[in-house]
């Protein structure tokens, strides 16, 4: 299982801020049809035959729903809060939460289940925000360590909690479609802030509740 650290988290945020394009930066539909068809007869096939006829606009439209995440500010997101909470400051915990990515470095799909969790310190989230901030990140070019540490930051920014507990779980398509071939095989990634951080026994509680009825 690999931890990451808040110097980690902080390079992630520096990243996505100069990698994210204004969309008047980016290319047309057409340019991006233009793209498939490039690719699709790199492959070696026929454009003009008609099961292909239509795949340069439908893979452009596919890819703006799979990569609407670069559209998005999960801090946006994260928005309203609540302060009545009736005193609970214990964790708060939203688990399998199922995303599908797609690898930065051959843009083949990620697919995984994020546990989130966090502790309060007067303020707590609407449970969909958590589940909404992992899709924002999870449609956006990844690597797992770096969607890892990014969930964890947004969170840590925006509630200023007491701690911040993220593990991602997923298999990546890279590994088992290309490469060294090997389905089935999973990746786990930590990222802990604040009390989760600091205190060797939050950190084990929030795994203990994580894997709690997986067996």
């Amino acid at each position: 299982m690999s931890k990451i650290d808040m110097d980690t988290i902080l390079e992630g945020l520096e990243r996505e801020e100069r990698t994210i394009l204004a969309k008047s930066e980016r290319p047309s539909q057409e340019q991006v049809e233009d793209a498939v068809r490039v690719l699709l007869r790199w492959m070696g096939e026929d454009v003009t035959r008609e099961g292909l006829v239509d795949t340069p606009s439908r893979v452009a439209r596919a890819y703006g729903e799979m990569f609407g995440g670069y559209d998005q500010d999960p801090a946006d997101v994260l928005g309203r809060t609540f302060q009545e909470v009736g005193g609970y400051d214990d964790m708060v915990l939203v688990k399998d939460i199922s995303f599908h990515s797609h690898c930065e470095h051959h843009l083949v799909p990620i697919i995984g289940r994020a546990h989130v969790a966090y502790l309060p310190d007067g303020r707590v989230l609407g449970l969909s925000k958590i589940a909404r901030v992992v899709d924002i990140y999870a449609r956006r070019l990844q690597t797992q360590e770096n969607m890892t540490a990014q969930i964890a930051h947004v969170i840590d920014e925006v509630l200023k909690p007491r701690g911040v507990a993220v593990m991602i779980e997923a298999e990546h398509l890279c590994m088992a479609m290309r490469g060294i071939r090997k389905p089935s095989s999973s990746t786990a990634t930590t990222c802990f802030t604040g009390g989760f951080r600091d205190d060797p026994g939050e950190q084990a509680n929030f795994i203990a509740m994580v894997r709690t009825g997986k067996d």
